[in-house]
């Protein structure tokens, strides 16, 4: 029972929500030390303290990919089926990163559409740097070797990020992630539901159409520029 999904939980794009994981994956998780250890009793609430804790984030790792922490604490949220409020409070979480992204991926995953768009494209303007663990294998070492190879016979300098990908970490950002999760179709070994269109979704569904953060930056000069001609508009007729 420990494996098994709440009962009261809902399907997710009519599957069971832990399906949204491969089944491949599942059972790594379940067979790994820390499901066992940390997430065993965990409840929805509980469950924050434990992401609270991560210092990285990513799907599975090594030759042998044992699942992350992070996918373990995936899983378990899609076990629990927390409610859309608290899936809110994790994405808006300015403390503590991973607990955003986990929130992020988990939203993606069983999110409607307008949701998704609305809860996620903030998150473009998050630049808060993330560990990033990746899948370690001998194909994907060598081609990480030959175009350091390749850069240092080029004379560009390759970056300490370049090293970090052959040991199995990465340096990305929060909105990279984010950027990932609403392009890709598979990001940190996760097979993502398709997303609709936001196009369609502004002309079907009302989704308000995006605001970046440069337009945001432009209205705020705008702003400000007008009322520094009304205050000089004001000095004038006082003089």
């Amino acid at each position: 029972m420990a494996n098994a999904t709440d009962p009261s939980a809902q399907s997710v794009h009519g599957v069971n929500p832990q399906s949204l994981i491969e089944k491949i994956m599942r059972n790594r998780v379940y067979a790994s030390i820390f499901w066992k250890e940390q997430c065993f009793g965990l409840t929805a609430e509980t469950l924050v303290d434990k992401a609270v804790e991560l210092s990285a984030f990513g799907g599975t790792f090594g030759g042998n990919q044992q699942p992350t922490p992070f996918l373990c604490l995936l899983l378990k949220m899609l076990q629990l089926q927390p409610e859309i409020d608290v899936v809110r409070q994790f994405v808006q979480n300015e403390d503590y990163k991973y607990v955003t992204a986990l929130g992020a991926v988990y939203l993606r995953l069983v999110g409607k559409p307008t949701e998704i768009y609305s809860m996620l494209e903030p998150l473009y303007s998050d630049y808060r740097k993330l560990r990033k663990r990746n899948v370690i294998g001998t194909s994907y070492i060598y081609n990480t070797i030959s175009a350091i190879g390749k850069r240092t016979k080029l004379r560009v300098g390759y970056s300490a990020n370049d090293v970090a990908r052959v040991s199995g970490w990465e340096i990305t950002h929060m909105d990279e992630m984010v950027d990932a999760l609403l392009t890709e179709e598979y990001y940190i070994d996760l097979a993502l539901p398709r997303l609709a269109d936001r196009e369609l979704l502004e002309k079907m569904e009302g989704l308000p159409p995006r605001k970046s953060v440069l337009e945001d930056e432009l209205d705020a000069s705008s702003d400000s520029s007008d009322s520094d001609d009304d205050e000089e508009e004001e000095e004038e007729k006082a003089a």
